[in-house]
C-alpha cells in the first residue's frame, strides 16, 4: 500500500523492490519486528552493492546514498546491533558501524 509516497512494508511489496544503485533484484530481507503480514522493522540488503535500506515504522528507506542520512542510519544500526547480520553492520554501505 502506498502511503505518503511510500510503500509500507507489507510481504507482497517485496515482489516489488530492486535496489534503487543497481536494480539487483531480490532483495534479501532482515525482519526484526514483525507480523504475518507486515515488517514493521528491518532491513532489506542487496547483495550485489552491499547497500542496506533500513526498515523504520513498515517503511523501506531507499534512497541513494546522497539523499540518506547517515546519522539516522548509524543510530538505526547501533539500534539493532544484537538483531542484524555483521554484513550490514560491519561491511555495508553508504555506512555502517
Amino acid at each position: 500500500m502506498l502511503i505518503n509516497g511510500y510503500y509500507d512494508m507489507n510481504r507482497k511489496t517485496l515482489d516489488i523492490l530492486a535496489c534503487p544503485i543497481d536494480k539487483n533484484y531480490p532483495l534479501e530481507l532482515f525482519e526484526i519486528i514483525s507480523d504475518k503480514e507486515v515488517i514493521k522493522d528491518g532491513s532489506l540488503f542487496c547483495t550485489k552493492c552491499n547497500r542496506f535500506f533500513p526498515i523504520i515504522n513498515e517503511i523501506p528507506i531507499m534512497l541513494p546514498d546522497d539523499m540518506r542520512d547517515k546519522n539516522e542510519d548509524l543510530n538505526f544500526l547501533k539500534k539493532w546491533e544484537n538483531k542484524l547480520p555483521k554484513k550490514i553492520l560491519y561491511h555495508s554501505y553508504p555506512c555502517h558501524l
